[in-house]
């Protein structure tokens, strides 16, 4: 069996008004609910006669925030509700079609409105679409104004009212701040919108982050449109920084973020980059200015220093520096095993870099502090990590080394790789005129074959 109820010609917002402010001023009884209800209108009804959309946005918003608590994914009874809804629907001009199925669900979009319902069930449950009616209804005053500056201040508020409570329904809240932001046009107001759902997500504990690391992948784009300058660009980075820390499956996206946002910083002055010393303890560029400013930071001077023996030193520097520093090791949450378990593979990826080839057992056994039995368990744990390609010659004792990852780049590999070049130059000039050679051959070839097989026709004829 299907109906579809008849639309009407209230305005969408009027009846929004109507239907939250009944829901919000329902507990007070028949004769308050009324009242409110007409005064609520009345005063929605000269803001749109009057054109002030910013004041109506205000006063719609105020009911629909009371009734975001009433909301749930699967229901819940609220006998007096369900008649109102129909009634809101008809009056946003979203014609409903009743089926005769197993079961009850209400969807709601900007066009159509489904709801399904076993005939026999009670009509009485207030769902997640219901609110989500409601808030795309809000959102779209947003377009109303003429102003730009007027439709970014109305952006504000809503996205403002919308994330004040992060962890009640964030997911809901995440797909309303969505919709706004597509119906916005002023891309500074779309940038705001996008940042204020950044941090929600951020607020609710990663709850949704799922939902919103697929944005990510559009950033350059978005970044385009936006056209928006380093401070909030600084912003930008930094919270999608905070945001993909939070999954475990995010950390190296993370790092990208973190070195985009500390790269914001570079020909700042002194006081500019000093923002940046606490996000900079978590990045491994030295020459970075963001990071370079704590090797002479009070605070920060000992991290900056362990921070380059991870990168440029070996073991016993990481354990002297622990012997005398085992507090800030603990302070920062660095476990002291895992910091000897990644010192000796960069030990042995600095022996790879360092030595001719070859490495003795003898000399990783004593860089590494280990016993002979484990000299070939931490070559192969190398080998897993992809830090270097080699042989273990069990027979001499040595690992022959044929490529290893450069633990920084600077200077001095700079030089070596001029070196290769410069040695693989010659060979690749004869390599060139060998293929040349061989082209001009076949061109020789093929023309003599084609003279050849001319002449043999000519003969025949």
């Amino acid at each position: 069996m299907t109906t579809v109820v008849p639309t009407s010609e209230e305005d969408p917002a009027l009846s929004v008004v109507r239907f939250t402010s009944e829901v919000s001023w329902a507990d007070a009884g028949p004769e308050v609910v009324e009242s409110q209800v007409k005064r609520l209108c009345i005063e929605a009804q000269e803001c749109i006669v009057m054109g002030r959309w910013l004041e109506l946005a205000s006063l719609m918003l105020t009911s629909a925030d009371v009734i975001f608590s009433k909301v749930s994914d699967k229901g819940t009874t609220c006998a007096t509700l369900w008649n109102s809804i129909l009634c809101l629907l008809a009056f946003l001009e979203m014609p409903i079609i009743w089926s005769e199925i197993h079961g009850m669900s209400y969807s709601a979009c900007k066009y159509a409105t489904v709801v399904d319902f076993h005939l026999h069930e009670q009509l009485s449950f207030f769902l997640v679409a219901d609110l989500e009616c409601i808030f795309t209804v809000i959102c779209n005053l947003v377009r109303k104004p003429e102003s730009l500056d007027e439709s970014l201040e109305m952006a504000q508020l809503i996205s403002t009212k919308i994330t004040q409570q992060p962890n009640e329904k964030p997911a809901l809240r995440l797909k309303i701040m969505f919709n706004l932001y597509n119906l916005l046009e002023n891309p500074y107001s779309r940038f705001f919108v996008y940042m204020k759902a950044l941090d929600l997500a951020l607020a609710a504990n990663g709850k949704i982050t799922e939902h919103i690391i697929p944005s990510f992948k559009k950033l350059d784009n978005l970044l385009g449109e936006w056209n928006i300058g380093i401070q909030d660009q600084r912003k930008l980075f930094l919270t999608i920084s905070n945001i993909l820390k939070e999954s475990k499956s995010s950390g190296k996206d993370s790092f990208k973020f973190l070195t985009k946002y500390l790269a914001t910083f570079s020909g700042e002055d002194a006081h500019t980059i000093g923002e940046a010393k606490e996000e900079a303890c978590a990045c491994d560029l030295l020459d970075m200015p963001a990071v370079a400013q704590l090797e002479k930071d009070a605070k920060y001077a000992l991290v900056y220093q362990l921070l380059k023996i991870f990168l440029t030193q070996r073991l016993d520097a990481y354990l002297d520096f622990h012997g005398a520093n085992s507090t800030l090791l603990k302070s920062y949450g660095l476990v002291h095993e895992d910091c000897i378990a990644k010192m000796r593979l960069m030990s042995l990826v600095d022996l790879a870099s360092v030595e001719t080839g070859q490495i003795s057992y003898a000399l990783i056994k004593d860089t590494l502090r280990i016993n002979d039995d484990e000299v070939e368990m931490w070559v192969v744990k190398a080998i897993t990590a992809k830090l270097i390609d080699c042989k273990m010659d069990q027979m001499n004792q040595v690992v022959i080394v044929s490529r290893c990852t450069e633990r920084v780049f600077g200077k001095r590999q700079w030089q070596s790789l001029r070196t290769k070049l410069a040695t693989w130059r010659p060979a690749l000039c004869c390599i060139h005129y060998e293929a040349v050679d061989v082209t001009i051959r076949g061109f020789i070839f093929s023309f003599a074959a084609l003279k050849y097989m001319f002449e043999k026709l000519y003969d025949c004829s």
